[in-house]
């Protein structure tokens, strides 16, 4: 009896301890999602649209006035619906095609004033003031729409020719009997290349097809019709591919599946803490894993960027944001969703053979950015077990660097840092002697260094731009040597000037999170004798008030901002802070489960405190990753020990192989830094080999 009198206590105590995060909150990863995040003014520059993961087809709501993915979210008047962009990207963004608006009427000027809307991960609906409904859903390159209206007299119109900031190029289409089917061409972002996308439109209660003027067609539904369904099909190769893809699934079924393919991507990471600190992950995770985007077909076939038709064995991306998001989202790729990052290496690969250049070029597959860095990239996949035929694509790689330009102090950096990847791609082929002759010109950004980096008293060394760099100061862009953080501490005087002024830099705010020249910056400290600084940097970007002095369209001094650099509202980010095709999120992400990339082109993840306390990664392989904060506090991030696998750990980096290979990391925390943890057996990056 005295047995189970004690258990009985034992059980009603634990019934009145307050319920863990874990135990609570029974969401799905996808009700955690905020699709709204970033939707408003220069503060993301994303899209509530129905996405699915990878995926060039995005249906959402194109608003007067519109940002780069065409949506506003304090926009009231909707000018319809299209079905691409590229999220959070620069130039006004990309995409905007096939504009579908419903209509009252026969009526293409029909007031579409927002009423009501939601939105999740696959799926979004609106409700508009005079009665009419829309739904929308998509899964890979296929995608139905769904209008409701109040009364009879129903209709759509339809723009061809409709893109962001007018960057139709050209369309050719045919009319069926209830389709029309076509290719459009478009100028894709800074109008630097074209991409074309084929396309198949189906409408149900269809009556008439009618042309309104060039490029526009109005859609007439039978007379007792009050509702009309369009299903979309998308192909980067043919009509018939995009013909192929139209299913006859209902869109509450589509709407179903689309959501467990997201929750399939979203559960790779799992996260165990406070509600709100798991809805923002889970907000920042599903803007990471929408570009780049799948664009072959299921039997191989692809258009590669010299416009010729093309087979592979292995699936083809494109939607290209290298320069931005080779810094975070890539790397988190390659870390977290091995099956895709394989294919994509090998897709930058591929662009070799066909002509690649920093820009898009004339035949594109879908809307992209840029691709400086590839070369970085190719050798970060390498180094991290990823099957790289860098002899086939050699002499393309060596060409690339060679026309590598120095004519600013920030492109002599980051023509330095490609040529380092280089010379290791070299050494890889065993070519000993052009290995060597580009570590040579690596190194030469030390003259770069001197001349432009060193001496702090000029007066433009705050100014943006100054001296014709791109989106950064002197005092952001002097640390951009990633490959080399040994030799710049060495430039900086040694190893106490190097703290010196990096603590000078963030004590005067001249750290600029807006964008993404000094990404890397809050890190080095990993790479000192004092890495509790780069612990507290971390938590304080991600979640603590903050300074920010700079933003694209001024230098410091001019309306700084003061407070959370990431939000889960619609005006997530700083002013001017674009996502760039998950790179801010995926910045995120790393740091909140306590990893962030050393250098990329190193197979090097530098350790520090998780906001969660425990994390887990799960790969299709069956093997797992579990990162555990012993003594939770979520006001705590200090690290005080480590434990890997039942071991002391006194390093504070891991390597990419290491944490693939599946395991437990334990992280003691406290309110006061170890200062003596983390500082023995240092990764640092360095040329001197």
């Amino acid at each position: 009896m005295k047995k189970i009198f004690i258990l009985g206590l034992a059980i009603l105590a634990a019934a009145c301890q307050p319920l863990k995060n874990n135990v609570a909150d029974e969401r799905s990863a996808v009700e955690k999602v905020n699709v709204f995040l970033g939707t408003s003014g220069d503060h993301g520059q994303m899209s509530p649209s129905a996405s699915s993961p990878f995926n060039m087809m995005s249906i959402g709501p194109q608003t007067y006035p519109h940002i780069h993915s065409g949506y506003e979210y304090l926009a009231k008047n909707f000018l319809g619906f299209t079905h691409s962009r590229i999220e959070g990207v620069g130039c006004l963004g990309s995409g905007g095609n096939l504009l579908i608006k419903p209509i009252l009427d026969g009526d293409a000027e029909t007031l579409l004033l927002k009423k009501q809307e939601s939105a999740s991960p696959g799926v979004y609906k609106v409700a508009f003031e005079n009665g009419i409904q829309a739904q929308m859903s998509v899964k890979h390159n296929f995608g139905i729409h769904q209008y409701k209206f109040p009364r009879k007299g129903a209709g759509l119109h339809i723009d061809l020719s409709h893109a962001f900031v007018n960057r139709f190029v050209a369309e050719a289409h045919e009319i069926g009997t209830k389709s029309i089917s076509g290719w459009i061409d478009t100028q894709t972002t800074c109008d630097k290349g074209i991409y074309r996308i084929y396309y198949e439109l189906e409408f149900s209660n269809l009556a008439t097809i009618t042309k309104t003027a060039d490029h526009q067609y109005r859609i007439a539904a039978l007379d007792d019709a009050t509702e009309i369904e369009v299903r979309v099909g998308f192909s980067s190769v043919s009509t018939a591919f995009a013909k192929a893809k139209i299913e006859t699934i209902s869109i509450n079924d589509l709407s179903v599946q689309t959501t467990a393919a997201w929750n399939h991507h979203l559960n790779r990471i799992e996260v165990n803490g406070e509600k709100d600190r798991e809805d923002l992950f889970y907000s920042l995770l599903y803007r990471g894993l929408q570009a780049p985007f799948l664009v072959s077909e299921t039997d191989g076939t692809y258009k590669a960027i010299d416009g010729s038709i093309e087979k592979t064995t292995s699936p083809i991306y494109s939607g290209w944001a290298i320069w931005d998001n080779y810094r975070e989202q890539l790397p988190m790729l390659s870390l977290a969703y091995p099956e895709r990052f394989g294919p994509i290496i090998k897709s930058i690969a591929n662009l070799y053979p066909y002509g690649k250049n920093n820009w898009a070029t004339k035949y594109e597959s879908a809307p992209t950015v840029r691709t400086e860095h590839a070369i970085v990239v190719l050798l970060d996949g390498y180094k991290k077990g990823y099957p790289v035929d860098f002899n086939a694509i050699k002499d393309s790689l060596i060409a690339e660097v060679d026309r590598l330009e120095y004519t600013s102090p920030d492109k002599a950096l980051e023509s330095s840092y490609d040529s380092w990847a280089l010379s290791e791609i070299l050494k890889i082929t065993k070519d000993s002697v052009l290995s060597t002759k580009y570590l040579n010109k690596a190194k030469d950004y030390k003259r770069y260094w001197k001349k432009d980096f060193a001496d702090l008293s000029q007066k433009d060394i705050d100014k943006m731009p100054a001296r014709g760099m791109y989106q950064g100061t002197v005092w952001q862009y002097r640390w951009f040597v990633p490959f080399d953080v040994l030799g710049l501490k060495k430039l900086t005087g040694g190893e106490v000037s190097f703290l010196k002024q990096l603590d000078q830099f963030f004590a005067e705010d001249n750290y600029n999170h807006a964008n993404q020249p000094d990404l890397q910056v809050p890190g080095l400290y990993n790479a000192s004798s004092q890495p509790w600084k780069s612990q507290k940097l971390f938590r304080n970007i991600m979640l603590d008030t903050v300074v920010q002095a700079y933003f694209n369209d001024n230098s410091k001094g001019i309306d700084s901002y003061i407070g959370r650099v990431y939000k889960n509202e619609p005006q997530a980010y700083v002013r001017t802070m674009d996502d760039d095709a998950g790179t801010m999120s995926s910045w995120f992400v790393m740091r909140s489960i306590g990893l962030s990339p050393a250098n990329i082109g190193s197979p090097i993840y530098y350790l520090t405190a998780p906001i969660f306390e425990s994390v887990k990664l799960n790969w299709e392989n069956g093997k797992s990753f579990q990162i555990r904060v012993s003594n939770y506090n979520k006001e705590h991030f200090y690290v005080q020990s480590v434990q890997l696998n039942g071991q002391s750990l006194n390093r504070n980096w891991l390597t990419q192989e290491e944490i693939s290979n599946g395991g437990t990391l334990i992280i003691e925390t406290g309110a006061l830094p170890n200062e003596k943890w983390g500082i023995e057996n240092q990764w640092i990056s360095e040329t001197e080999q």
